[in-house]
């Protein structure tokens, strides 16, 4: 499905030359729930960013279902088959939940179905439906909201950065549960998260550690979580999750 093939990110900055990504090379199958983790500062983010489109790499090839996308830009790769969920996901000051539901899905999407998209998220509709995507949601419900956008889109591949990212310890629990339901409802397509923590590892299929910029291990949770373990760089709990906000 996805491969990444020697891809390399460098810039230039007031610090001088920086290789931020080296030779990345991997690949994510179908039907596939992966997360990639590491150190902070390590490339995750800046790869979540090279597979959307947001920013180009300086070297290698990105490929999507056997087609070169590498030179595409972040809404061709929508349209190709990639959803991209954003750390902090953006607020719609006039736009209603089921408004973002029906842009997400690219149709008139019935209440009934918006609802369902929303239930799945552990949201209820009832008490959502026609909110607006303003300050007074919580970034635990933003994010679930996002979740809910990138179900009604139903792409093949759906990439989460730091999902857990400014969320609260009631909240994180909320979204393991529903990351927990899209693994097991996975059909001809996939998941892949980059994050580091421990409860989101542990529901993965194959685990990526990237550090300084390069691809440290890949391959599945089994073998490469019994590593991560009390490696506090690579690996966070969720009570330090709790304690950072």
């Amino acid at each position: 499905m996805l491969e990444l093939r020697n891809i390399r990110f460098d810039v230039d900055d007031d610090a001088g030359h920086v290789d931020i990504l080296k030779d990345v090379s991997f690949t994510v199958d179908k039907n596939k729930f992966v997360v990639i983790t590491g150190p902070n500062g390590g490339g995750k983010s800046t790869i979540a960013k090279m597979i959307a489109g947001v920013r180009r790499p300086t070297g290698g090839q990105i490929l999507f279902n056997g087609r070169d996308i590498t030179a595409l830009n972040v809404t061709e790769r929508a349209r190709a088959g990639i959803s991209y969920a954003l750390q902090q996901p953006v607020r719609f000051k006039g736009i209603q939940v089921i408004d973002l539901l029906r842009i997400a899905a690219g149709k008139e999407l019935t209440v009934a179905e918006s609802c369902d998209y929303l239930s799945r998220v552990g949201l209820c509709a009832r008490d959502y439906i026609n909110r607006e995507i303003n300050a007074s949601l919580s970034g635990g419900e933003l994010k679930r909201i996002e979740i809910a956008t990138v179900l009604a889109r139903g792409t093949q591949l759906s990439v989460f950065d730091e999902p857990e990212a400014g969320i609260d310890l009631w909240s994180f629990q909320s979204l393991i549960r529903v990351f927990e339901q899209m693994r097991e409802t996975i059909r001809d397509s996939s998941i892949l998260v980059i994050s580091h923590q421990e409860r989101i590892l542990e529901i993965a299929d194959e685990i990526i550690v990237v550090a300084d910029g390069r691809i440290r291990e890949h391959g599945p949770r089994a073998e490469v979580l019994p590593h991560l373990i009390g490696t506090p760089d690579a690996v966070g709990s969720c009570a330090r999750m709790q304690e950072g906000n």
